[in-house]
């Protein structure tokens, strides 16, 4: 059994379902997780699917249990690139980045090459932190532009093309729903 297979599930008790793309030491993996009774969740990991109880005894602490063995790891937002997170499974650490498919598809257009207006949306509720840019400022493709709080962890929410900041819909300490528009860059 490979203890990596189950660093990517940021909180495994506050969703229903979740797909994702998650970067392991610079390997992306397609991940969909779906809850399912009580503490059971259901794990598809390219392709590979693997039926988990999963519980968070403490803050950033998950334990899974899979075929009668138990996963500790420990995970924790890495301070030196802030857009990771580091989790340690035994005496191994591992380097994950979280990428939401959802946040990176912006209007439908490629990425940097989008015309007309392009839509950032959350992937699923949450609470707006910090707002990082303003209406009228220019970012670029992968500028961050909001951070929102969802499952205990922070998610920059980033511009999905070259552009100008057309709206910021919420401000810092908004409560979200999945789906809702944050900000449209034009």
């Amino acid at each position: 059994m490979n203890k990596t297979r189950f660093l990517f599930i940021p909180h495994p008790l506050s969703f229903i379902s979740m797909k994702l793309v998650a970067e392991l030491n610079q390997k992306k993996h397609t991940v969909q997780i779906t809850r399912g009774d009580g503490l059971n969740l259901t794990a598809e990991i390219d392709g590979r699917v693997y039926e988990l109880e999963a519980s968070e005894p403490e803050p950033n602490v998950y334990l899974f249990k899979h075929a009668n063995r138990i996963y500790q790891i420990f995970v924790s937002p890495n301070e030196k690139s802030g857009e990771s997170y580091q989790a340690s499974v035994g005496n191994y650490d591992y380097e994950i980045k979280i990428i939401d498919p959802k946040r990176l598809r912006g209007s439908g257009a490629s990425a940097g090459q989008a015309e007309g207006a392009s839509e950032i949306k959350t992937a699923m509720p949450g609470k707006v932190v910090r707002v990082l840019t303003e209406v009228g400022a220019d970012v670029k493709t992968g500028d961050g532009v909001i951070i929102v709080e969802a499952m205990k962890m922070q998610n920059e929410m980033k511009s999905p093309k070259d552009g100008t900041v057309k709206e910021i819909r919420y401000p810092e300490g908004a409560t979200v729903n999945a789906g809702d528009i944050l900000a449209v860059i034009e």
